[in-house]
């Protein structure tokens, strides 16, 4: 038995048949609710079970729902609900010592930028640990508050001027090394200039002259090199 078509109820046989919205459609048939405009598969749009064209397509708007005094009963008793619900969750978190509290933008956002300002201070902190390292031993620096070298600038100085006095030990004024032609190093001292020799702790150091003051000549006997180190560097052997 053939089915009815969805606008004139006549029946569809199979050659005319469109089948679309849960019914059957003659070809003629299936036209738009308003303008009767030739409706095809691909062209129409429905609504309620009805074919429309793009121009005549129902629009759909919101209603506006006044705050009866209904409404506003049922508002009242929700918030009502929600601040007991509240309660509730505070109670039984109340002993837990936490409370979830959600990500939100602005907390990812202070998150963010609290990690940045650690990641400053750790890397402020890594470089004055850096500075602290690469100084000279405690000994020594107690010993240039109580005995300033003859040029401060022994640092900043061109290379081919006059070498300034090295740093006085702890012990007193820098050591006159007449005596003795075998030290050893007491402490770390990396070569600031291509004339002077790098030292390690414990470093033998042979055939030491005195160059002037604070600076002595000698060879690193596990290095091979020969050139000139402070001496409040080494001592006798």
């Amino acid at each position: 038995m053939n089915p009815p078509c969805g606008r004139c109820n006549k029946p569809v046989y199979p050659t005319e048949k469109i089948n679309c919205l849960d019914k059957y459609w003659h070809k003629g048939c299936f036209s738009c609710e308003v303008c009767k405009m030739a409706l095809s598969m691909n062209n129409y749009k429905g609504f309620e079970k009805k074919p429309y064209c793009s121009m005549h397509y129902p629009k759909t708007s919101f209603t506006i729902v006044t705050d009866t005094p209904e409404n506003l009963r049922l508002k009242q008793q929700s918030m009502l609900n929600s601040q007991a619900l509240y309660k509730e969750d505070f109670e039984k978190n109340k002993g837990k010592g936490f409370s979830v509290v959600t990500d939100t933008p602005e907390l990812q956002r202070l998150k963010k930028t609290q990690d940045q300002i650690s990641n400053i201070k750790y890397h402020e902190e890594f470089e004055k640990s850096k500075v602290r390292s690469d100084a000279p031993p405690p000994e020594n620096r107690q010993g240039e508050s109580l005995q300033q070298p003859s040029n401060p600038g022994r640092f900043s100085q061109p290379a081919g001027q006059v070498r300034p006095a090295a740093v006085a030990p702890p012990g007193g004024g820098v050591r006159l090394l007449h005596m003795h032609k075998r030290y050893q190093a007491m402490y770390s001292y990396v070569a600031a200039e291509a004339d002077e020799v790098s030292l390690q702790e414990g470093d033998l150091i042979l055939d030491v002259e005195p160059i002037d003051e604070g600076w002595v000549f000698g060879c690193n006997q596990r290095t091979g090199q020969r050139g000139m180190l402070p001496a409040n560097y080494v001592r006798p052997v």
